[in-house]
C-alpha cells in the first residue's frame, strides 16, 4: 500500500524532572536529525517529529518524579554519520553524558553506525543511520 505509514511505532514518551532544561536540551539534539517542536502544551508536553508527534518530552502524569528504566533506550534515525555526530556533540554540549561515541557497531550489523548518550535525567538515546541492514 502506497500511503502505509512506514513505521510501527506512533510515538513515544519520556518524563521529565526539570520541563524547561530538558525541552531546551531536545530542541537542540533533535535539530541535528532534522525534528522539530510538533506539538506544545505549555508547561506540560513538547512532541518531536518531521511530520508528526513522534516523540514526547513531558512532566509524568501521575505527580510522581520521573524515572529512566533499564535496558530501555529510543534510537532515532539521522541522515547521514555527520548527522550522528553532530546529535552526539550537540548533546554533550547541552549537558547529556556520554554512552557510546559515534562509530560503526559491528555486533549490530556489518553497516551499523550510531552514538548513544543519556539526556539530562538519564534517558538514554541514539543516533543511527539506516542503512538497510540491521
Amino acid at each position: 500500500m502506497a500511503d502505509e505509514i512506514p513505521s510501527i511505532i506512533h510515538h513515544v514518551s519520556v518524563g521529565t524532572n526539570n520541563f524547561e532544561a530538558a525541552t531546551a536540551f531536545y530542541d537542540k539534539v533533535m535539530a541535528t536529525i532534522g525534528a522539530r517542536r510538533v506539538f506544545d502544551i505549555p508547561d506540560v508536553a513538547v512532541a518531536y517529529g518531521k511530520q508528526f508527534p513522534e516523540f514526547w518530552v513531558q512532566i509524568p502524569a501521575d505527580g510522581q518524579p520521573a524515572a529512566t528504566a533499564n535496558g530501555v533506550h529510543f534510537g532515532f534515525i539521522a541522515p547521514s554519520k555527520e548527522a550522528v555526530g553532530a546529535f552526539y556533540r550537540t548533546a554533550i554540549e547541552a549537558g547529556g553524558s556520554d554512552d557510546g561515541e559515534p562509530g560503526p557497531r559491528p555486533d549490530y550489523g556489518p553497516e551499523y553506525y550510531g552514538a548513544f548518550v543519556r539526556d539530562l535525567d538519564g534517558h538514554k538515546i541514539e543516533a543511527t543511520v539506516v542503512t538497510g541492514t540491521h
